[in-house]
């Protein structure tokens, strides 16, 4: 008679399965193991979140440099000489990176807390080291080329404080269960490895000990009392609305009108006969059809075309064809002829439009050459093309330094306005009212010390309703915007709180945090009480074998498994030959059993 008992009953687990597969590709139960992870290994956790630290670094500054990712593009443009929006491609590649380098950091951390060894596996070190070095290059290479950008993290952190502090709090209050389990891990199994234990419990409450102290060194703008919010700044409109319309060109002035615009701003370039037109780059290649009208003197600066040839160029079929602001999809085909009927704006044609709509005007003139006619009489011939429009004096913001003080003679009504940041003292001994600074030049201390002086700032260029809100809780008076549509649905800050409504927030947020993170250890301590170390590849077996002469007999054997779908039939027969076993193991769709047969 034969009678079959089984030993061992082994239960999948997918979900285990699935961590270890997919981070170091140990799909089997075998390969899975509870031991201490090599130092080997160790490093590479360490390169893994140094690169998850990088990626969420540049992926900040990405999210924050997102106001100005056409200025990006036009820096670009000016070196290659080629038109093309690389910001998608590099916000695409960063979103992927940070979004794949995070899932392997969230499976690592799952690693530690379920106690299995880390086994990265060799692709995703391969993957991990590729996006460290490429996000390292690209710190490089931004620090180069637009190095001033940075100083935009350090506004987007401090108007984003109280939320990021919210946000860092929660997440270091999740990692209580990770630390608690190793910490209580090591005091059980490790009683000679004081030194990580303390290690570890210091680090982990100096951090949290930093976030429940941090509103202290927040500053935000927006954390004030509705009472103390300064007028809604007025919002210029830059080239126009070039987001809607090609730059500088008729059609551009005339949508930023219909967003409500306070003044209107441009950039003028003097033609070869003397007619100030509006020009941003210093060729035309970019926004005209000059290399199919003029194809040998499309490198020419724009200057050293007359009149007569500017106005045979068209404007605007760059903008369909280019499509930078990527608008051109929900235009309608009335929108569009408009705009493909384009030419080149001239500043009387700007200036008209701005005395119709008793609008500000602010422009930026550029010198010509040497060589160019008009080189020595440059500001004259802009400025008598003002005078003749009827734009009333103290609607013009006059920004050139050259012969200001013969403008002033000239046109005493003029707003003169400053491009370059000075002290207040000099400002005043020039006889300056205005300054027009990028923003992330003035910090909120200058426009204090602006406003004691009575000195009104314009701020360029403000695209983002993040950052408009920062500036108006800041007393920002005026803005340049290359977006005016966007910035007319911010009627009011996207955030505003009182300090007091910020001190509640912040104790109840310590407090609560506090009493998760002691509930944690408290009950992490108690579940790993009854808990006893193993070994997965030692799992002693027993089965009770009947005797007709003899009491139950134990039996012992360590399982090795093997990674191959088969049935292996061992048996061995006694030397009295009164006793025969078969052990029968039986591997069956990654379930394991074990029979004893008599």
């Amino acid at each position: 008679m034969v009678k079959h008992q089984p030993l061992q009953v082994y239960e999948r687990q997918l979900c285990l399965s699935c961590l270890t597969g997919i981070y170091g590709c140990r799909w089997k139960r075998y390969q899975r193991s509870h031991d201490n992870s090599t130092k080997w290994e160790c490093l590479w956790f360490i390169i893994l979140f140094l690169t998850f630290i990088l990626l969420l670094c540049w992926a900040f500054f990405w999210w924050s440099a997102r106001n100005d990712y056409s200025e990006f593009n036009w820096l670009l443009y000016n070196r290659s000489g080629d038109w093309t929006d690389s910001t998608v491609a590099i916000v695409t590649t960063t979103a992927a990176s940070f979004t794949y380098v995070a899932f392997l950091m969230i499976l690592a951390l799952c690693h530690i807390a379920v106690g299995q060894q880390l086994n990265l596996f060799w692709l995703h070190k391969t993957l991990v080291t590729a996006a460290l070095l490429s996000t390292i290059a690209g710190l490089i290479y931004i620090n180069r080329l637009w190095g001033d950008e940075w100083n935009t993290i350090v506004i987007s952190l401090q108007s984003m404080g109280p939320f990021l502090h919210i946000g860092a709090l929660a997440a270091i209050t999740m990692l209580a269960w990770l630390v608690a389990g190793q910490v209580i891990h090591v005091e059980r199994t490790s009683k000679c490895a004081c030194t990580s234990f303390t290690l570890l419990l210091l680090g982990y409450l100096g951090a949290i000990l930093c976030l429940y102290l941090a509103p202290l060194a927040i500053t935000a703008p927006c954390l004030m009392d509705s009472d103390h919010l300064s007028p809604r700044p007025a919002v210029i409109g830059r080239r126009g609305a070039p987001t809607l319309a090609p730059e500088n060109t008729f059609l551009s002035f005339t949508k930023a009108l219909q967003q409500k615009v306070s003044g209107l701003e441009a950039d003028v370039t003097i033609s070869l006969d003397g007619v100030p037109f509006l020009m941003r780059d210093h060729s035309l290649r970019r926004t005209t059809d000059v290399d199919r009208l003029f194809p040998k003197r499309q490198f020419d600066g724009a200057s050293s075309f007359s009149w007569a040839e500017l106005s045979t160029l068209n404007a605007g079929q760059w903008f369909l064809r280019d499509d930078p602001f990527w608008i051109v999809q929900y235009m309608t085909p009335k929108e569009r002829a408009q705009v493909a009927n384009q030419s080149v704006c001239r500043l009387e044609e700007m200036l008209q439009l701005a005395v119709e709509s008793n609008c500000s005007v602010l422009f930026h003139l550029r010198r010509p050459p040497l060589g160019h006619p008009r080189h020595v009489s440059w500001v004259n011939d802009t400025l008598q093309v003002v005078l003749r429009s009827g734009t009333p004096q103290k609607r013009v913001m006059w920004t050139p330094d050259w012969d200001r003080e013969v403008v002033r003679q000239v046109a005493s009504g003029f707003q003169q306005t400053s491009e370059e940041k000075l002290s207040t003292e000099a400002l005043q001994d020039q006889g300056i009212l205005q300054v027009y600074l990028r923003y992330n030049q003035v910090t909120r201390s200058d426009l204090r010390e602006f406003s004691a002086n009575n000195l009104s700032v314009t701020l360029y260029t403000v695209n983002e309703p993040w950052l408009y809100s920062a500036l108006w809780c800041s007393g920002v008076s005026s803005v340049s915007s290359d977006a005016p549509h966007v910035l007319r649905n911010v009627p009011y800050p996207v955030w505003l709180m009182s300090p007091g409504e910020y001190c509640l927030i912040w104790i109840l947020s310590d407090l609560i945090s506090f009493a998760i993170i002691i509930g944690i250890f408290i009950f992490q301590k108690w579940r790993m009480s009854g808990v006893r170390s193993y070994n997965p590849e030692q799992i002693m077996l027993s089965a009770a074998v009947r005797r007709s002469s003899q009491d139950v007999s134990l039996m012992k054997e360590k399982l090795i498994f093997s990674g191959i779908y088969e049935d292996r039939l061992s048996f061995c027969t006694s030397h009295q030959g009164d006793l025969l076993l078969w052990s029968h193991a039986l591997i069956v769709d990654g379930s394991h059993c074990e029979y004893l047969v008599k």
